[in-house]
């Protein structure tokens, strides 16, 4: 399992912008058995690679330092990356959410899929390949999440096939709520491409936590 070191913040309001100037982002971390929200801080150079490998959807153990504690105690909590902020302008991250889930418990995250090999449809009649789907919605205890869905387009041998939701090859315990019928991927001929392309590629809009006055308050001051 990968890990993350952070702290505990301490730099709130204007002052946070130094701290992202200084290669530092500021976070939150969460979930229905931390009682009280932790105010946290990360490098970012460690978190990119970190989140570069686990994505969104896989567990990571965050240690977390109080560096005002009597002992300086690294507290160990298994989280998601449950979201990142970026500038609109710069692209530039400057807000992490870590989410502790509940050991055991289903939840439900999105998933990106992975679309690999090479369709004989495309490399053998001249066709386009049109992905309908980027993400997959599903439901799993979060020791089993997967990093990604894997979606080999060898199986597109012609423009009649496709492949559905219901083939995708999901790991043990994990399930998605998706009509199994739900095209994810086909190919399209040449002169049909254009109109194929030009349809909004679905996108799933995840419903976010709202988080309580608390980091409200935070996040505008952070501003």
């Amino acid at each position: 399992m990968l890990h993350l070191s952070t702290k505990i913040r301490d730099t709130f309001g204007k002052k946070v912008k130094d701290l992202r100037e200084e290669g530092i982002i500021p976070g939150i971390l969460y979930g229905p058995e931390i009682k009280e929200f932790l105010m946290i801080e990360v490098d970012q150079k460690n978190f990119e690679k970190v989140y570069k490998e686990s994505g969104e959807s896989s567990l990571i153990s965050l240690g977390v330092l109080d560096e005002k504690s009597e002992n300086k105690a690294i507290k160990e909590f298994l989280v998601l990356i449950h979201s990142i902020e970026r500038d609109p302008l710069t692209d530039n991250l400057i807000h992490i959410d870590f989410y502790q889930p509940i050991m055991g418990q289903e939840i439900e995250v999105m998933v990106p899929l992975v679309f690999e090999g090479e369709a004989p449809a495309v490399k053998e009649l001249g066709g386009t390949l049109v992905k309908n789907m980027s993400e997959l919605e599903i439901k799993s205890i979060p020791q089993s999440l997967p990093r990604e869905i894997k979606v080999p387009v060898d199986v597109l041998k012609t423009f009649e096939d496709r492949i559905l939701v219901k083939e995708l090859v999901l790991p043990k315990g994990v399930k998605t709520a998706k009509d199994p019928e739900e095209i994810v991927a086909l190919v399209v001929e040449p002169e049909k491409a254009e109109e194929e392309l030009e349809k909004p590629i679905e996108e799933n809009v995840e419903q976010v936590e709202k988080i309580t006055k608390e980091r409200a308050v935070a996040e505008e001051k952070e501003e």
